[in-house]
């Protein structure tokens, strides 16, 4: 064989045995160039179906925007109708208003007056909510009578084991009492210049709102512990208060520290244990504490037996801090340690106290009672009484 023939026998072979990678190297090729293809097709496919998705969202936005924008200009002319009101008495736009309609928004009251727009009503009802009140652990019902009436079970019905064949005993009938909270007008009287009120920077919704805020919950606040009934919501403190051992409904027990004026020297924290357990278990699970500042001062000093402190602070802001692991509400209305005094409460609120409310509040411009200053009067309506006698205990500062 020649050398020319040699190589290219030897040529032959190599290309013979090139073959078959050469066919796997042109289908790679082949593949993976269909690959980029369709990574570029789907890739245009997802930008067209991200345009079309967008242009549906704007169309959507775009067919919604009317009603979101009536939804707002719903309350705004309110708002700007009772702004001119009060800065300079037109009422013009007001009665405009009930005459499109509206009276439900915007009416008269009969005294005079008209209701203050939603956003200023549910900020003052904001700022009695979060006040040191029995308001914020209380029953709250809003009503559109003169009067709520709660109607309180304080027996238990008959019950008996029944057997198949033996005869069915009688039960005893629960005993209903009707208790009727009429509600009273409660009022504030806050005044501002006429020059003030012609400054356009005056918020004077906000104003408004600040003042009457803070003149209802002082009033409410004293009212809910010790107000007589009279013109006023019914203190759980004017109620008759009897000693826990001989209690009856239609009177709040109370127990007895055993000194009067005073904690007894010995033990002083057992009074607090006994205010405790004085109350049925049905009520402690949702229990508080009702003192003042400085009876809290007192309080907070006791230890137990292991020489543990029975008061403990909130961990987080806005908590309430604990007595015995019971929250314990600060009110400033509640009487001082002295002699016989009921200085500490403790139950289930918002079983024992009703608070019964008109939602709306109205006001009333007057320019000339205090000249040059304009008064505001504003109303509303609120009532309140114990509605369970049961739910609610005291702490007696005397010996017996």
């Amino acid at each position: 064989m020649t050398e020319t023939e040699t190589k290219s026998g030897a040529g032959g072979g190599v290309s013979n045995a090139r073959g078959p990678a050469a066919e796997v190297k042109t289908a790679l090729e082949g593949f993976l160039s269909e690959f980029s293809q369709f990574q570029t097709d789907m890739t245009d496919k997802l930008h067209k179906q991200e345009e079309r998705i967008a242009m549906l969202n704007t169309k959507t936005m775009t067919h919604q925007r009317p009603a979101l924008s009536a939804a707002v200009d719903e309350g705004a002319p309110h708002k700007k109708a009772l702004g001119t009101y009060l800065r300079c008495g037109d009422d013009d736009a007001l009665r405009g208003l009930e005459l499109e309609g509206k009276a439900l928004n915007v009416s008269v009251n009969a005294e005079g007056g008209y209701l203050v727009d939603p956003q200023t009503a549910e900020q003052i009802q904001g700022v009695l909510r979060s006040s040191s009140s029995l308001r914020s652990i209380a029953n709250v019902v809003n009503v559109e009578a003169t009067s709520f009436d709660v109607l309180v079970d304080h027996t238990d019905i008959g019950a008996g084991w029944a057997t198949e064949a033996g005869p069915q005993a009688e039960t005893d009938t629960p005993q209903i009492d009707r208790i009727s909270i009429p509600l009273h007008e409660l009022s504030a009287l806050p005044k501002a210049s006429q020059r003030l009120l012609d400054d356009s920077a005056f918020d004077i919704e906000g104003w408004l709102a600040e003042r009457i805020a803070n003149k209802f919950a002082r009033a409410e606040a004293a009212a809910f512990i010790s107000g007589d009934g009279t013109d006023k919501p019914t203190g759980f403190l004017n109620h008759p208060n009897i000693d826990n051992s001989t209690w009856v409904w239609g009177n709040l027990g109370y127990v007895v520290t055993g000194t009067t004026g005073d904690f007894a020297a010995t033990n002083p924290a057992d009074a607090i244990v006994d205010l405790v357990y004085a109350l049925d278990a049905q009520y402690r699970a949702n229990a508080s504490f009702i003192m003042n500042s400085k009876t809290a001062g007192a309080v907070r000093k006791m230890k137990d037996a292991d020489g543990r402190f029975l008061w403990s602070d909130g961990l987080a802001a806005g908590e309430p801090a604990r007595l015995m692991g019971y929250p314990v509400l600060v009110a400033e209305d509640m009487p001082d340690i002295a002699d016989d005094s009921m200085a500490i409460a403790f139950g289930d609120f918002n079983a024992g106290y009703t608070i019964a409310e008109r939602p709306e509040l109205r006001v009333l411009r007057d320019p000339f009672s205090a000249k040059p200053h304009v008064l505001f009067y504003a109303t509303k309506r609120v009532g309140g009484d114990v509605s369970d006698f049961a739910a609610i205990k005291l702490l007696k500062f005397g010996a017996f």
